[in-house]
């Protein structure tokens, strides 16, 4: 039986752990997925946003149009997007791969793994020990509910294989109101395909501030059909094609005729597979692992990171996961913390969403006392080059602290712009200090941002104290 100084369960993050200061350490990482480095390289965050830009210069001809400039699509090349996505994308894992197998203190394992107890795993048909284990298995794409008939099993799909279809779907039905469906929708419609969203509540996006969720269903269901308060019922054959059959709260069933369905409803923590109740590890009802800070579970000896047991499943919360555990691992006399304080989250379809800290709603709920400013895109000078008319800003302020408690926009760049934002936020810079202590170019879009905190400074301060 082969003994190991660590054993990590994941190639994603997993992967990323195992540094150079690990160099003197005997280390077990296993991967049952064929496809090595995680979801975010191969079926997730990358290859999603290498989508989203093809998609949006599709759509371009529209916004150009509004600006006096004649664009013209001519179509586009569905094979090619995707082969140079995935040409760039696949050597990569392949080559991750490669160099892991050739790295002299690491054996990587190509199966599943399940404890046998606290530091025993079985891998395949070996079994092996570990002095240490790390769970970064990450998360997968839930499933619905129901029996897909076997004849169109094919045209039924997740994220994970909705990007590698041979052509592009001419009609494509997309179930969710998540990010995932929200970013899939710009991209299928803006490359041409006929979209058709299907959603369970009254707005896409429902966790995010109320204002940021009915501004985006309303722009997206401007170009995307949406159907809301539906959920899939069935999915059945229908020629070359398939029908989606959805239901509505009062039992009503539609149809809608498709080439392709893509059911985008949430992703499963990849923990069931582990067999933890044999190391004593608890978990959640929904899968999720318990850590705490540290990112210790209730064994020691035993960690983990990621989506499996965190709170969001978000790839660069997991780095920072990563680094906490990098460092409790080599130094377990001066254990670090992850600071989830201040998660950010971006949505990369039309229009673009960032969000970071509490949302209006959530503000009224918890009976916390709150400012809030919101600075439209249409009242700066860039603005006014982009004419538009419908974006924002929207900042949540203590009146207090003059502390930034929410921070959500909604148009072009949102990415980048909530940066400051998010940066004011950890480090606990004032609004006033924000506002008023550094140079915003002129005329940038971030005067957005800058107008938007001095409204908040207006009604946190005293006129005198916000010249």
């Amino acid at each position: 039986m082969q003994h190991f100084d660590l054993a990590v369960i994941g190639s994603g993050t997993g992967n990323s752990l195992i540094d150079e200061r690990f160099s003197e350490w005997n280390v077990a990482l296993i991967e049952r997925d064929p496809v090595f480095g995680g979801t975010c390289l191969n079926r997730g965050c990358i290859p999603t946003k290498m989508f989203v830009v093809p998609a949006d210069l599709a759509s371009s001809p529209t916004e150009a149009g509004r600006l006096g400039v004649d664009l013209r699509l001519n179509g586009t090349d569905w094979p090619a997007i995707r082969d140079r996505i995935f040409g760039r994308i696949d050597p990569i894992s392949a080559g991750g791969l490669d160099w892991r197998e050739r790295s002299g203190n690491v054996a990587v394992f190509h199966d599943e793994a399940r404890f046998v107890d606290a530091g025993t795993l079985q891998v395949g048909d070996q079994r092996i020990t570990a002095e240490r284990i790390v769970i970064a298995t990450g998360s997968r794409p839930r499933l619905p509910d129901l029996d897909v008939p076997e004849s169109v099993a094919d045209r039924v799909h997740t994220s994970d294989t909705i990007m590698r279809i041979d052509e592009l779907p001419g009609r494509l039905v997309i179930v969710g109101g998540g990010y995932i469906a929200a970013e899939f929708a710009h991209i299928f419609s803006a490359l041409g395909t006929q979209v058709t969203l299907i959603n369970r509540s009254e707005t896409l996006l429902r966790h995010h501030d109320r204002d940021i969720a009915e501004t985006f269903t309303a722009e997206l269901g401007a170009r995307v059909p949406l159907r809301l308060n539906q959920t899939l019922a069935a999915v059945e054959e229908a020629g070359k094609g398939i029908t989606v059959v959805t239901r509505d709260r009062n039992g009503v069933e539609y149809e809608y005729p498709a080439d392709q369905l893509l059911v985008a409803i949430g992703r499963v923590r990849n923990s069931d597979a582990l067999n933890l109740a044999a190391a004593g590890v608890e978990v959640r009802p929904d899968g999720q692992i318990r850590v705490d800070a540290q990112q210790r579970t209730s064994v020691p000896g035993i960690w983990a990171m990621g989506d499996v047991s965190s709170d969001h499943l978000l790839k660069h919360v997991a780095n920072a996961e990563m680094r906490t555990l990098q460092h409790n691992l080599l130094h377990p006399g001066d254990l670090w913390e992850t600071d989830h304080r201040y998660v950010p989250s971006a949505v990369f379809s039309s229009p673009q969403v960032a969000t970071v800290g509490a949302t209006e709603e959530q503000l009224r709920a918890w009976g916390r006392p709150y400012v809030a400013s919101t600075q439209r895109y249409a009242d700066v000078a860039y603005g006014w080059a982009l004419e538009d008319e419908t974006h924002f800003v929207k900042l949540l302020a203590d009146p207090g602290t003059r502390h930034l408690l929410g921070a959500h926009i909604i148009g072009p760049q949102a990415s980048s712009l909530i940066q400051p934002l998010i940066q004011a936020m950890s480090f606990s810079l004032p609004v006033d200090q924000m506002a008023r202590g550094q140079y915003w170019i002129h005329p940038a879009l971030p005067e957005v941002v800058e107008n938007a905190l001095l409204g908040l400074l207006q009604a946190t301060v005293p006129a005198e104290l916000g010249r």
